[in-house]
């Protein structure tokens, strides 16, 4: 029984991934784009990509090809829109195209979020090792599990 519930878990994180990659296009970045869908009960309540706050120039990058400190990040995004839409989050599962950064991190245990699937890893390793240590966190090997 416990194999099967597996096995539907994995297909389940792979349609959860696609999502979140298909997500990411919406995303005006250059040098990358991230998205995020939140889960919890098998429906989605919401999702975000990285970019700039609503009503902005949707330019992410300055002159140096550095991200603006204005960017929201793409799991920053998709909590935000569950609150705006009464969604608690509590319990939920996010699953994000890029692992989180520390801040996001810190953010995310806040929030209550239960599990973090994730397809690539950021270069600072850090929002993931703070996750591990309170919640479930799962590298994402294939979307098409």
């Amino acid at each position: 029984m416990e194999a099967r519930e597996s096995s539907k878990q994995r297909r389940l994180d792979g349609v959860y991934m696609t999502m979140a990659l298909a997500v990411s296009t919406l995303s005006h970045c250059q040098r990358s784009k991230v998205g995020a869908i939140l889960e919890k009960d098998g429906n989605v309540m919401s999702m975000g990509y990285n970019g700039t706050p609503a009503g902005m120039d949707n330019c992410c990058e300055d002159t140096d090809n550095k991200t603006k400190s204005l960017v929201l990040h793409a799991e920053m995004n998709a909590v935000i829109k569950a609150a705006k839409t009464g969604n608690a989050v509590q319990d939920s599962t996010l699953y994000v195209t890029l692992s989180p950064c520390v801040d996001c991190a810190k953010y995310l245990l806040q929030s209550g979020i239960q599990r973090v699937v994730y397809l690539e890893e950021y270069r600072d390793k850090s929002g993931i090792e703070l996750l591990k240590q309170f919640i479930k966190v799962e590298k994402h090997e294939n979307i098409n599990q």
